[in-house]
């Protein structure tokens, strides 16, 4: 299932992604630093919420109290969360 979640306190704007079962794939994201966040999406391609929650979770971005990959972990978080809720279909 596809998904798409907007930003919030961060350069990017959009994050899409795929979601199956737990697994997370076809990462992109919309604004933000172009190369980082090419390289964040090829290393988190395949990886369960939970292997990107505990990779990325906490991360900031300077003085911002979020950044890009901790976005990432909130987005595959809900999207899961939505998806086993029955919310999404």
């Amino acid at each position: 299932m596809h998904y798409d979640y907007k930003t919030s306190g961060t350069c990017s704007r959009v994050i899409h992604f795929d979601i199956d079962g737990d697994k997370i794939s076809n990462i992109s994201f919309d604004g933000g630093c172009n190369g980082n966040l090419k390289g964040i999406s090829i290393l988190a391609n395949g990886l369960t919420v939970e292997q990107i929650e505990k990779a990325f979770s906490g991360l900031t971005c300077g003085l911002k109290p979020t950044s890009c990959p901790d976005q990432l972990a909130r987005a595959v978080r809900k999207a899961y969360n939505e998806v086993n809720s029955g919310k999404l279909i």
